[in-house]
């Protein structure tokens, strides 16, 4: 049993998870409610969904056609909106919500954005393949399938960069694009005090060169010779020698750096605990991820399965706009319409779906989250989620299953005092509780 044993199912529910409907559904050992659902986690079914090879197609004919009316255009956003609300779906019905919340720190450690018109298909493609098939997976595996995967190349350019001195960058004016170098280095493997130079980032982009897609000859990513720089390079002391076996080598000597454990450590800790995590946590979880070679079920049960997981603090991080919309659903049992309406709603709250910022992706500190004019959209999507729903449920009833302890004498006499099902429900979703896990 997790420590604070009267507040672990509700911390297990709504820190760790998604918002259970009642506290019962966690039984008796939290704990090992949240580690088995990464150890046997419900799958989402992506049949039927554009995949990145379909996607790539699509844009090789959209190039061809510039109306913005085009049939082109129209399947890509269909296949958006349809892709979305499966995901959105299984989300809110899944019954390992731990799993899915797990992914989604994944999938934005590993940012793909479609702010940009070569990824406007390709930000479900990339979870949906590079992601959701290797997060419990090991880390090297996980970070090769998002290196690769045409998404990334394209969002962060090494599609476009050829080495100055291979065979294409001697007859063409384009050259060298150090962006994926800089951001495998900063963001997603040692991070930013691991002490590499510019010269690291800039021979990691030469080893990276040739690594594309998009290219006529081409149904998905691959290593082209014709464009990689020829020659040894040295990143951050090791020397690897030209040609594409270079990548797992790198790759793989990345993954096992000692900053990157304790990089991911802190991001994990970060996200699922607080936003300045206690050193002993985080320094668990390096050390874990070290000793498994970066076993990322192992490095989730040393997460999860820490007493100091579960140290309850008031008032909780905030929960991103996403978080907010699905644990809604998920406490309400609604089912997700068409998801413009709740595209609409998360963007107004500074969540555009699949459009995050930069390739740091979306902000986990609650000061990004909570501003004035943040707040007060939270509020307003509040009573308008309590208008259209607050006849699905008691909203004090479920205020006491799916809080209990947790939720506070201010929180309870609140919703008690409401003067309809609607503004008890709105109160609810208000509240520091549900506004915070």
């Amino acid at each position: 049993m997790a420590p604070n044993a009267d507040l672990a199912p509700a911390i297990a529910s709504h820190r760790f998870g998604l918002s259970q409907i009642s506290l019962a559904s966690v039984g008796k050992d939290p704990r090992d409610w949240v580690l088995g659902q990464l150890r046997n986690p419900a799958l989402l079914d992506t049949a039927g969904l554009p995949d990145s090879a379909q996607v790539t197609e699509l844009m090789r004919d959209l190039r061809k056609n510039a109306d913005p009316r085009s049939e082109e255009r129209k399947r890509l956003r269909e296949g958006n909106l349809l892709a979305l609300r499966r995901r959105w779906q299984h989300q809110i019905e899944s019954t390992t919500p731990v799993y899915e919340r797990w992914v989604a720190f994944w999938a934005n450690h590993f940012t793909v954005a479609a702010t940009k018109g070569a990824t406007q298909g390709m930000v479900w493609p990339f979870e949906n393949e590079a992601i959701r098939p290797h997060a419990t997976g090991r880390f090297a595996t996980l970070l090769r399938a998002s290196t690769v995967h045409p998404g990334m190349l394209l969002y962060l350019d090494n599609a476009q960069s050829i080495g100055p001195d291979s065979r294409a960058g001697q007859r063409r004016a384009r050259g060298l694009n150090e962006n994926l170098a800089r951001e495998l280095l900063e963001l997603h493997t040692v991070g930013v005090h691991a002490g590499y130079t510019q010269n690291d980032v800039r021979e990691l982009a030469r080893l990276l060169t040739g690594w594309t897609t998009g290219r006529a000859e081409q149904s998905g990513a691959g290593f082209v010779p014709a464009l990689h720089d020829p020659g040894s390079k040295t990143v951050m002391g090791r020397r690897y020698a030209q040609g594409p076996d270079a990548l797992d080598a790198v790759l793989n000597d990345l993954a096992r750096h000692p900053a990157t454990a304790t990089h991911l450590a802190e991001k994990l800790a970060r996200h699922f605990v607080a936003d300045d995590p206690p050193p002993a946590l985080v320094q668990a979880v390096a050390r874990r991820f070290r000793d498994t070679d970066g076993d990322l079920q192992q490095t989730a049960d040393a997460l999860f399965g820490h007493e100091l997981a579960w140290a309850p603090h008031r008032p909780g991080k905030a929960r991103r706009p996403e978080e907010l919309l699905l644990s809604a659903h998920r406490l309400l049992q609604m089912p997700m319409g068409t998801p413009e309406r709740e595209v609409a709603a998360l963007t107004g709250m500074g969540q555009p779906m699949g459009r995050a910022p930069s390739p740091q992706g979306w902000p986990d500190r609650q000061d990004d989250w909570l501003g004035p004019d943040a707040l007060l959209k939270r509020v307003e999507w509040a009573v308008a989620m309590g208008r259209s729903a607050g006849s699905l449920a008691d909203a004090r009833r479920l205020a006491d299953l799916s809080w209990g302890p947790m939720l506070s004498g201010e929180t309870r006499t609140q919703i008690a005092r409401a003067e309809s099902g609607a503004q008890a429900l709105t109160l609810l979703l208000a509240s520091p509780e549900f506004q915070r896990r």
